[in-house]
């Protein structure tokens, strides 16, 4: 399936940007500006605003006052914290939707996107359209929290999203080719169809159990890839007393 090219471009501005704030060239506190940050990506300003929004979704970013963005501080300690809660609101909306049971029509929604989500992978484990994957995935979790039917849910899982690396499609840069990893998204993918079954299922302790576990495998992600290279965490404060 191909992708309009300024979804293309926005998506590797995402994770260009991604990289440039772990990596410490945009820390803390520094106001974005669109002109010259994008003749340094080498990218028109449409998609770089696409890409900033969709950081400032994840929490990497603020909006400031007067316009713009600014890089936004955080340390390891959040970023575990985010995700925890992000799985707890998820839990919650998957064991309501089968208990409450799901309108059809967003079931099939579901059921379709897991299906377009089989497409990103190929014949070998860890063999994934990556940017395909990201794009879908954040499709699943955006329609898992309305699944419920609660606005109230809903609303408090995006706003969870916003916290650093709690989006579901928050990826770290250049860590697509970590073999671990991109072996994980098969089994992440297994994890979205046993939620979607246990929800038409009507199951509701298992839809919210293997939802938390969900958001536990992206917490082992993020606490793997910043393992393998640690130079990432120089920059994120408080890494080494949580996990070292």
């Amino acid at each position: 399936m191909k992708q309009p090219a300024n979804k293309t471009h926005a998506s590797r501005t995402v994770i260009e940007l991604r990289k440039k704030i772990l990596g410490g060239d945009l820390v803390g506190g520094t106001r974005l500006f669109e002109v010259p940050l994008a003749e340094e990506l080498e990218i028109s300003r449409t998609p770089l605003r696409d890409a900033m929004s969709r950081l400032a979704e994840e929490g990497l970013l603020e909006r400031a006052r007067g316009g713009g963005f600014v890089v936004r501080q955080f340390s390891f300690a959040d970023v575990i914290d985010s995700i925890e809660l992000r799985g707890v609101l998820e839990g919650t909306a998957a064991r309501l939707a089968a208990e409450r049971g799901a309108v059809p029509e967003g079931l099939e929604r579901m059921e379709a996107i897991v299906a377009s989500l089989d497409d990103c992978f190929g014949e070998m484990p860890g063999e994934v359209d990556f940017e395909a994957y990201s794009d879908l995935n954040a499709q699943f979790h955006e329609g898992l929290a309305g699944l419920a039917g609660s606005e109230i849910v809903r609303r408090e899982i995006e706003r969870a999203a916003r916290l650093p690396f709690a989006s579901p499609s928050a990826f770290l840069p250049d860590k697509g080719d970590i073999a671990a990893f991109r072996r994980s998204l098969n089994f992440a993918q297994e994890q979205h169809k046993a939620i979607i079954q246990a929800i038409r299922s009507r199951e509701g302790f298992r839809a919210e159990s293997v939802a938390r576990e969900h958001a536990r495998t992206a917490r082992r992600n993020l606490e793997y890839i910043l393992h393998e290279d640690r130079s990432l965490m120089q920059h994120v404060p408080g890494f080494a007393l949580v996990v070292a």
